[in-house]
């Protein structure tokens, strides 16, 4: 199947990518959306104008996107101030019909920044929108929706996980690719001491200890009409 990541931030993906890399090794293609630009994760480099810093964050995650093989799409809206209109949503269909979505994995609908917030509700709506053929674009409607996963937040949220993967074969790989993110390393270090493969790294133990594996990655089905599927999806 189509395994698609739609995330608002270049990075975000973080919170899947070891998964992504287990489904692409039982066959599936991959896709990665992002719908910001991502120009205000700059905090280490505040001087940057929008266009600069915007750019930065294509490259790495289409750097990123190569390296594994990936279609990478980019709805580049304004980074932090990511609203829910016609014109996204339309976007935002536009995408997931394109990507030919068979599983997608999107933000838990609690989070510490609202562009995830509004990210895992577009997707609850446009994942439905984008089955049917009442709303023309490029692509054709999906002949069936795809089953959508909520991935682990950032902060004190609470996060009742069901389901987990076991990533251990693929950690290694997964905290290559993330170095991809150049300038969100120096950032998170800036902001919060720890670097991207460190953050991964606290939270992938973790939830391999609750699983009885070293590494893993914890997720909640979406709870909607056709996100949910009787038959396994994850690997």
């Amino acid at each position: 199947m189509n395994v698609v990541s739609i995330m608002a931030h270049q990075d975000d993906e973080m919170r899947c990518l070891g998964t992504m890399l287990k489904c692409k090794a039982r066959g599936d293609m991959l896709f990665f959306i992002t719908l910001t630009d991502g120009s205000k994760g700059m905090v280490q480099a505040p001087h940057l104008t929008r266009e600069e810093a915007a750019m930065i964050r294509l490259r790495e995650m289409c750097s990123l996107a190569e390296a594994v093989g990936a279609v990478y799409i980019h709805l580049n809206e304004p980074d932090e101030f990511l609203y829910d209109t016609p014109e996204v949503r339309m976007k935002l269909i536009e995408a997931i019909r394109a990507s030919g979505a068979g599983l997608i994995f999107t933000h838990y609908q609690e989070d510490y920044n609202l562009d995830h917030v509004t990210v895992s509700s577009l997707v609850r709506h446009c994942a439905m929108q984008a089955c049917l053929p009442v709303l023309p674009t490029v692509s054709p409607a999906l002949k069936e929706h795809p089953a959508v996963f909520l991935c682990e937040p950032f902060g004190a949220f609470h996060f009742p996980a069901t389901h987990y993967v076991d990533i251990g074969e693929y950690r290694q790989e997964k905290a290559r690719l993330l170095r991809y993110h150049v300038s969100q390393e120096e950032a998170l270090r800036a902001a919060t001491g720890s670097g991207l493969e460190a953050i991964c790294a606290r939270l992938d133990a973790y939830r391999g200890d609750l699983a009885g594996c070293e590494w893993a990655e914890a997720f909640i089905p979406m709870q909607g009409r056709g996100t949910i599927k009787a038959y396994p999806v994850l690997p």
